[in-house]
């Protein structure tokens, strides 16, 4: 049984940073692409980053760019979101999310993924 299990959110004030951890169990790492999604209150689920197998590709949506770092370390089954520069707008609970590369086409499509964490709340005050 695959089992994602986020940490690392929290409540923290405008500039800040904050580092998420997805640790991963029940699934070889190496097979496996991954990716970090937020849903805002009253919004819809929307993608914040992926990350090839092997870590050597990586993709960021728009609004994250430049501030946030997504990384990896297979031999601990864990994958990491470095968040800096935190913006109120970046409140919400974060998602990570993987699947079996080869079965992942569109990595911006939170459909594509098979397997979810529960979520870890990020709070950035004004």
């Amino acid at each position: 049984q695959v089992q994602l299990v986020e940490s690392g959110g929290g409540l923290v004030q405008a500039g800040d940073s904050l580092r998420l951890s997805c640790t991963v169990s029940g699934r070889t790492l190496s097979m496996y692409d991954m990716g970090w999604f937020r849903q805002a209150p009253g919004k819809e689920r929307e993608f914040v980053s992926h990350i090839s197998r092997s870590g050597s590709n990586t993709y960021y949506a728009d609004s994250v760019k430049g501030r946030f770092t997504v990384s990896r370390d297979n031999a601990k089954n864990t994958m990491y979101l470095q968040m800096n520069s935190l913006k109120a707008e970046d409140t919400a609970v974060y998602y990570c999310a993987g699947g079996i590369w080869y079965m992942i086409s569109d990595y911006r499509n939170a459909m594509e993924y098979d397997d979810w964490g529960q979520g870890t709340q990020v709070t950035v005050s004004s």
